[in-house]
């Protein structure tokens, strides 16, 4: 009888059957756990960016129709608080937090106005959760607030 390498081999190994499933165990939730962050990140960044494309876009068109006082039966406050929910496409902005800080009557060319927005985003992933069963402290919502400034024309 020929003796080789592999039957002196597999007598003399142990068994390693379940190793490579408990390594993906252990490392599979660190994984996921960081992937939910960066995706958590990627979304809320576009959401901040959002509202404050939206506080910019709100105060232009404020700037430029402000001094009109109306349009069309409409004072422009309330068009400017139209404006910045139509610029943050997505967001589902909510009325009561977008305050126009202007005199937005006629004859008022030489004041600015000041355009506030508030969103409380929500994590898209139950990271926060995770996290408090940990010890840390991740709150479920996030509170994204931008102004802009800018010259009556």
């Amino acid at each position: 009888m020929r003796w080789s390498f592999s039957t002196l081999a597999a007598g003399h190994r142990r068994p390693e059957r379940g190793q490579s499933l408990l390594e993906f165990a252990v490392v599979a939730p660190l994984f996921l756990l960081i992937v939910m962050g960066v995706v958590d990140f990627g979304v809320g960044l576009k959401s901040w960016i959002q509202v404050t494309n939206a506080a910019r876009e709100a105060a232009r068109y404020g700037a430029v129709y402000c001094s009109a006082g109306e349009i069309d039966g409409t004072p422009v406050a309330d068009l400017v608080v139209e404006r910045a929910i139509d610029s943050a496409t997505g967001l589902d902005l909510d009325p009561s937090k977008i305050s126009v800080s202007s005199n937005c009557d006629a004859g008022h060319s030489t004041e600015s106005v000041t355009v506030s927005i508030d969103y409380d985003y929500k994590l898209i992933s139950p990271l926060g959760g995770m996290m408090s069963f940990f010890g840390g402290g991740i709150p479920s919502t996030i509170a994204l607030n931008s102004s802009a400034d800018m010259r009556m024309e």
